[in-house]
């Protein structure tokens, strides 16, 4: 009985292992996915169409991806929180196909982005964006900047707020809060992704300037309004 019971939870034990490393390969499959379809394709040999979308099948024939399924991918993408992936049949010929909905450095022309019009009843009155406090001295100064990607992200408010699943990362412990109507009337675009993030391409520099900030909030355990001056 002692013998049973001991593998009893040897079982468990390993059914938690066995869990936890196929947590740990989704973890690292999803941010190989990520950086290929949101930056590294062409020098990791992809051709990407100028939609962003890459061949499910190539992509698991690249030595990076071998040791992934089909199934690890469609899981992965059903699975991701923040929903970061979309998954397709090509129109044409029916093979599937996978891109990143938000967070590229690369140009893709055709993301299906809906443009936001002010006035219209998806025109949030604010958006947030999610950084550092670390950062906050120079943001406060020089504005958001989109650095090396062709959008700055914001979210339609904070992370476990009601429909709100993407548009910071979670170890983010300073919001931004744009107002959105004021920099649409200064003809900054805003565009919604599938996966409900709110991007910008900020203005001819490529910045949401100060301007924009409504206010800045500490996201440390006793939150704190910042000053914007």
């Amino acid at each position: 009985m002692d013998s049973a019971r001991g593998g009893g939870r040897g079982g468990k034990r390993g059914g938690k292992r066995n869990r936890g490393r196929e947590q740990d390969k989704d973890v690292r499959l999803s941010k190989a996915l990520c950086y290929v379809l949101r930056h590294g394709a062409s020098q990791m040999g992809f051709q990407m169409g100028t939609d962003g979308f890459l061949f499910v099948e190539d992509l698991l024939a690249h030595p990076h991806f071998r040791s992934y399924t089909l199934e690890d991918v469609e899981r992965v993408v059903e699975t991701n929180d923040k929903q970061r992936f979309k998954l397709r049949s090509h129109p044409e010929d029916g093979r599937l196909q996978i891109r990143a909905n938000q967070g590229h450095s690369v140009q893709v022309a055709d993301l299906e982005l809906k443009p936001v019009l002010a006035g219209s009843p998806d025109c949030p009155a604010e958006a947030v964006h999610g950084s550092y406090l670390s950062n906050w001295s120079s943001i406060k100064q020089q504005g958001l900047s989109r650095m090396n990607r062709t959008h700055i992200h914001l979210a339609s408010g904070l992370p476990g707020e009601d429909g709100v699943i993407s548009g910071m990362r979670r170890n983010c412990d300073l919001a931004v809060f744009i107002d959105v109507p004021k920099a649409l009337s200064d003809g900054i675009e805003f565009f919604w992704s599938e996966n409900g993030v709110l991007l910008t391409p900020g203005d001819s520099q490529g910045k949401l300037l100060p301007a924009y900030f409504i206010r800045a909030l500490s996201l440390k355990p006793t939150r704190s309004l910042l000053p914007l001056e």
